[in-house]
């Protein structure tokens, strides 16, 4: 069993930044890969980031490529996503999520264990 509790979410103005945490207890947290996905009022869940148990291959949604990084730090067993160039699109609850695998998984049914989200706010 994993456990992953979010933080960081908040309110922000477009073109601000944001740094959301994912802290994991449970089962050893460097054979995870650990991913990203958000979903916005009235829509399906969607793909942000994903990083690799290593953190040497991380893998990023067009929508978000070249504004958000993924990161993690196995020795905290927490995962980080940095959020810069806001926009008010990027509203949504955040999730993070654990899937054991040494690849890059994208699809949300491929991940076993999941946060509770965190709410990221982008006003105009």
């Amino acid at each position: 069993q994993v456990t992953l509790v979010e933080s960081g979410g908040g309110l922000v103005q477009a073109g601000g930044s944001l740094r959301l945490s994912c802290a994991a207890s449970g089962r050893t947290f460097s054979n995870y890969a650990m991913g990203w996905f958000r979903q916005a009022p009235g829509k399906e869940r969607e793909f942000v980031a994903v990083i690799s148990w290593t953190g040497s291959t991380p893998y990023y949604a067009d929508s978000v490529k070249g504004r958000f990084t993924i990161s993690r730090d196995n020795a905290k067993n927490t995962v980080y996503l940095q959020m810069n160039s806001l926009k008010p699109e990027d509203t949504a609850v955040y999730y993070c999520a654990a899937d054991r695998t040494f690849g890059i998984p994208t699809m949300s049914y491929e991940y076993d264990y999941w946060g509770q989200g965190t709410q990221v706010t982008v006003s105009s």
